[in-house]
């Protein structure tokens, strides 16, 4: 496994992080494909082994189990130091005035019990899940600020917004003094770049490191295009983000996987890693095969006949997921 520090800061991740959106409890009714304890296990043992210390979850998921699960995880299967653990607040969890939003009374209230079901008394990376136009940037982010001043944060980033949102967020912490952001988690893909029109410049400038979500288009980079999984049929954040305009850019990946013998994933992947304003794919592993493709995506090095194949078929869409 090869380490980077977050933007300018001092934090080291690993180069793959383990999404932990597919984990809670299926009787919540969210992610009826998502993983139990039980299930989760194999993977978190196999992250340990392959040195994957960036553990990625939310509030939100699992109406709050994935962050039990996690939590207990590091518990049972290695060190609270060892692990660079990131979670998220804005979306709803529950319909009070503290439930939802960036407000100080929803960030105080959230943190708090994010903190609780993680079993820990530190967030490593805090990140706001997205832009909240009801709150004023000012609130945001002194809040964030005293966080971290309190010991309950280390550091803080952002996810998925415009870029000229991102940015006045950061100019008003420097302004301010306060705390900025160290880490943008955006959707990133062969099949979503739009992020490199305004987002990765800005982010290279502001010394900011880009944490993509979704790179491999909820798991369709990594199998020929049109066959589907369990996940995929029951996952309606994939079928909006994703569809028809997607399969030439997927035939290129089974075109130069095939190639290579080597699976689709690793391909896509070693793609993703290659942009250098990109610390980490977040990757949402099911399987422990699908971590050690990850892995193996770090090592691997496309060649500029290769790129050239994957990106060609691109066009511009609309970005997805904000």
């Amino acid at each position: 496994m090869e380490y980077t520090r977050l933007g300018t800061s001092g934090l080291r991740v690993s180069r793959i992080a383990l999404g932990c959106m597919g984990f809670g409890d299926p009787g919540q009714g969210v992610n009826p494909w998502a993983l139990d304890d039980t299930a989760a296990a194999p993977l978190f043992r196999r992250a340990v082994e392959l040195g994957v210390t960036l553990w990625d979850t939310a509030n939100v998921y699992g109406n709050g189990t994935s962050e039990e699960i996690v939590g207990r995880a590091i518990r049972r299967h290695t060190r609270r130091d060892n692990v660079v653990l990131a979670t998220k607040v804005h979306l709803p969890m529950h319909s009070g005035p503290g439930g939802s939003g960036l407000s100080r009374k929803a960030i105080m209230e959230q943190v708090d019990a994010s903190l609780t079901r993680l079993q820990t008394d530190y967030i490593d990376l805090y990140q706001i899940h997205r832009f909240d136009p009801e709150t004023p940037v000012e609130e945001t982010m002194q809040t964030l600020d005293d966080v971290v001043r309190a010991g309950k944060v280390r550091y803080i980033g952002a996810s998925s917004m415009w870029a000229w949102q991102f940015s006045k967020m950061q100019h008003v912490a420097e302004r301010h003094g306060w705390v900025r952001f160290i880490s943008m988690q955006d959707q990133y893909s062969l099949v979503q770049r739009e992020e490199e029109r305004e987002m990765f410049g800005l982010l290279a400038d502001q010394g900011v490191s880009s944490l993509p979500w979704c790179p491999l288009a909820k798991g369709r980079l990594a199998r020929p295009y049109g066959r589907r999984t369990a996940r995929s049929a029951a996952d309606p954040v994939g079928q909006r983000f994703f569809g028809d305009d997607d399969r030439p850019i997927i035939e290129a990946v089974h075109r130069v996987a095939t190639e290579r013998g080597i699976p689709m994933a690793q391909v896509a992947l070693a793609w993703v890693l290659a942009n250098p304003v990109v610390a980490a794919p977040i990757v949402g592993a099911t399987d422990p095969q699908h971590l050690d493709d990850a892995v193996a995506a770090v090592d691997l090095r496309l060649t500029e006949e290769e790129i050239k194949t994957l990106e060609a078929p691109y066009t511009p869409r609309p970005p997805t997921g904000f």
